[in-house]
């Protein structure tokens, strides 16, 4: 379970900082995953031995760990910004969804069934043992871990099966600070209505608040800093700006990204279109792409966005034969033979299944034999 863990000598480190510290969000995509990777490459920098930590993490994109186990993506960045190597008590459950009720469940990185929302939460009071043996393990060996939360921790309908947010920092005495995302607006109503709806127990777990994605001068929000302060107690420790260019791994698809690279598809520009499944997973292998000189990666959802693009990719999915369903809803299946013949199409992993001439499927979807795209000769 843990052959992949790089032990480390306890003690102090050479800032003298040891504990642990747990960033929650307001919503998803709030900025948690980016806080954490940017506290583990500071603290790193400063001789700290830390760690990151997601107890429970939903994505479809994953990190393999040397030993071959799975934790989320995001997790296993953190631990490289933080210059140590990724393992699996970083990230001790992984849901992947395969659909819209039921995802895969990975316990310390080994896959332990398809169970739908109902009967993982039923699961959950055994799990938090699992969850606060992993914490601990990575306390004995790091000066600092820090912890991310999952969506929002006042999710007041899930908060007696919470394994993610604050009752992890209430049962093992962590302090938290929320993040809350200014771009999107309503920045102050989020923060104020995430600890107002909390019980008193986790809403003393709460230390501080955190505003990210701001584009102008700090000091525009004084008065508002302030105000909100008076309301809850709590004080802002930071306003976080805006930064263009920051490609972190997102950690799923709600973080997807507009089209970047390149500003625009001009005539010395690979346009490269992704077809965007609605289950989509490790669409971070495009990001490489994405970030080259000369190249604009855009999303598509519609045959009628296709244009005429240089390059067409069909993506990883976790669910292959549903997303080939609508992938022919959508008619896509007739408008990719209609491109241009210089178009390349790439498919990768489930889009390269949807490529080949049939899906033989047993296991993911139980359909049996399905017809592919046909424009490959294979079968999988």
């Amino acid at each position: 379970m843990t052959e992949d863990r790089v032990r480390r000598s306890p003690g102090a480190s050479p800032a003298g900082l040891r504990g642990a510290l747990m960033v929650c969000g307001t919503t998803s995509d709030a900025g948690k995953s980016r806080v954490v990777t940017g506290l583990c490459r500071a603290l790193a920098r400063q001789g700290v031995k830390v760690a990151p930590f997601k107890a429970q993490n939903m994505a479809l994109n994953s990190f393999v760990t040397r030993s071959g186990h799975e934790i989320g993506r995001a997790q296993g960045v953190q631990a490289l910004a933080a210059g140590v190597e990724p393992e699996v008590d970083m990230n001790p459950i992984l849901l992947k969804p395969s659909s819209d009720r039921t995802s895969q469940v990975i316990v310390l990185g080994e896959p332990v069934g398809h169970l739908d929302a109902v009967t993982y939460h039923a699961t959950k009071p055994e799990l938090r043992t699992t969850v606060l043996a992993a914490l601990d393990r990575l306390r004995a060996c790091f000066d600092v871990v820090i912890l991310e939360g999952a969506g929002s921790p006042a999710e007041i309908n899930l908060l007696d099966g919470d394994l993610v947010n604050l009752w992890l920092a209430d049962a093992a005495g962590i302090p938290a600070v929320v993040v809350g995302d200014i771009d999107r607006g309503g920045v102050f109503a989020s923060l104020y209505g995430t600890v107002a709806l909390l019980p008193h127990h986790l809403r003393s777990r709460v230390q501080g608040f955190l505003i990210n994605k701001f584009r102008s001068e700090p000091d525009l929000l004084a008065p508002g800093l302030a105000d909100l302060e008076a309301r809850t107690g709590i004080p802002t420790l930071g306003v976080l700006p805006w930064i263009d260019g920051l490609h972190l791994d997102a950690e799923d698809s709600l973080a997807l990204r507009r089209p970047w690279g390149d500003d625009s598809a001009g005539p010395d520009t690979l346009d490269v279109c992704v077809v965007r499944f609605p289950r989509i997973s490790n669409f971070t292998d495009l990001d490489a792409l994405a970030l080259e000189s000369g190249v604009y990666v855009r999303y598509v959802t519609h045959p009628a966005a296709l244009g005429e693009p240089d390059m067409v990719i069909l993506p990883g999915t976790k669910a292959t034969v549903a997303d080939l369903a609508w992938l022919r809803a959508r008619g896509f299946d007739i408008a990719l033979p209609g491109l241009d013949p210089s178009t390349t199409i790439l498919g990768i992993c489930g889009g390269y299944q949807m490529l080949a001439h049939s899906i033989e499927d047993q296991v993911e979807s139980g359909a049996g034999t399905v017809e592919g795209l046909g424009r490959l000769p294979a079968k999988t």
